[in-house]
C-alpha cells in the first residue's frame, strides 16, 4: 500500500530465529511466493544460511552488513526471547513486525506494543500467519507452501482480515474461486492481546487503491468488532484518497462462526481472544451490533461471495 502498503513488490524483511525448524520451511515458502528476504537472525549462527538467505547474529550487524534497513521481520524466537527480539528489531528502525510466536507472557505482548507505538512501528500478531498481498508477496506462514497459496489466493478486490490464521485461507479461498480475489489478507492473531486490531488497520484498507470491500472473520467474545463498529461510526465522513473511484466508506462483510455458543454462555471458543464476557458478547448481540454499524453478516462461508457482491453492487449505484 506503497506508503500505506503493509507489503507490495518492494517489501524487504528478515526472519528472527531463522535456524529454527519451522523458521526454516516458513522461509523457503516466502522465498518460494517471490519474497524479499535479506537476512536472517540466531544470536551464534552467523555466517550460515538458510536457502540462501545470510545468517547474522543480531538485527543490528544484519542492518550494518547488508547496508539497509529491512522493511520488516518475521519473528519466529522462542516465547521467552520474543520480546527481546520484537525490541531489537523495533529500535532497529524496523516498521513492520510479524510475529508467529505463540504463548508469549501477556506482560511482554503489552511491552512490545507499546514500544511500537512509540517508535512508529506496526506488530501483527502475535500467534498469527501473517500478511499476504496475492500475486506479490506473503510475509510468514500464510496459505502455506507456494503452491497452495497460489490456489487459495488470487489477486483481486477484497481484503481479508482474520483472528484464525485457517479462517483467513478458507475466506479467501471462496472469494479467489467466485472471482473475486484478494486484494491483501491478514491474520492478525487469536491472542487476548495483539498488535494490531480490526479498527487499526482499516485505515490501511482505505488507503489502498486496489481494495473494494473488507471481509472479516469473527467469533463470540472478544472486544475487537465492538471497536470496529465504534470506528465505523465515528469515521463516518473519513473520505476516500482524492481521485478514488469509488465510495467514501469500503463494503464490510463479516463471517460469524460459533452461532452454538448462544446456548452455552460462558464457554471459551477456541482462541483466547474469544471468551464470552456476558451478554454484548453473544453471538446474536455481536450480529446485532455488527449490522448496525452497516456490516453484513454472513452465516456460511459460502454466502461471502453474494453478500460482497451485493454490497459492491449497492456501492456502485449509490
Amino acid at each position: 500500500m506503497s506508503g500505506h502498503h503493509l507489503i507490495d513488490e518492494d517489501t524487504t524483511f528478515i526472519v528472527q530465529g531463522i535456524t529454527g525448524r519451522e523458521a526454516v520451511n516458513l522461509t523457503r515458502e516466502n522465498l518460494d511466493y517471490g519474497s524479499n528476504i535479506i537476512g536472517g537472525v540466531t544470536p551464534g549462527r552467523r555466517g550460515r544460511d538458510v536457502h540462501g538467505v545470510p545468517v547474522f547474529d543480531s538485527v543490528a550487524q544484519l542492518v550494518d552488513e547488508v547496508g539497509q534497513v529491512p522493511d520488516g521481520s518475521v519473528v519466529t524466537v522462542p516465547p521467552t526471547f520474543t520480546r527481546d527480539a520484537v525490541f531489537e528489531a523495533i529500535e532497529a528502525g524496523v516498521k513492520l513486525i510479524v510475529i508467529v510466536t505463540e504463548r508469549i507472557p501477556r506482560q511482554d505482548v503489552a511491552q512490545m506494543v507499546e514500544l511500537a507505538t512509540l517508535r512508529g512501528a506496526r506488530i501483527i500478531g502475535p500467534n498469527c500467519l501473517g500478511i499476504i498481498r496475492p500475486g506479490v508477496a506473503k510475509m510468514g506462514g500464510i496459505g502455506g507452501p507456494a503452491a497452495d497459496t497460489r490456489k487459495a489466493y488470487e489477486p483481486g478486490s477484497i481484503g481479508v482480515m482474520s483472528r484464525s490464521g485457517g479462517m483467513t485461507t478458507e475466506i479467501s479461498s471462496t472469494l479467489s474461486a467466485a472471482g473475486l480475489g484478494v486484494s491483501t489478507a491478514i491474520s492478525i492473531g487469536g491472542d487476548a492481546i495483539i498488535g494490531s486490531t480490526y479498527a487499526e488497520l482499516m485505515p490501511l484498507f482505505e488507503a489502498d487503491e486496489q481494495t473494494e470491500g473488507i471481509v472479516i472473520y469473527t467469533e463470540p467474545g472478544g472486544r475487537m468488532e465492538a471497536q470496529l463498529a465504534t470506528w465505523l461510526s465515528e469515521n463516518e465522513g473519513a473520505k476516500r484518497p482524492v481521485g478514488a473511484e469509488r465510495a467514501d466508506r469500503l463494503p464490510i462483510v463479516a463471517f460469524m462462526a460459533g452461532r452454538f455458543m448462544d446456548e452455552m454462555p460462558g464457554m471459551s471458543f477456541g482462541h483466547a481472544g474469544t471468551i464470552v464476557e456476558g451478554k454484548a458478547d453473544t453471538a446474536a448481540e455481536k450480529i446485532k451490533r455488527l449490522e448496525s454499524a452497516g456490516i453484513m453478516v454472513a452465516e456460511e462461508i459460502s454466502e461471502i461471495p453474494d453478500l460482497m457482491r451485493e454490497k459492491l453492487g449497492s456501492v456502485a449505484t449509490a
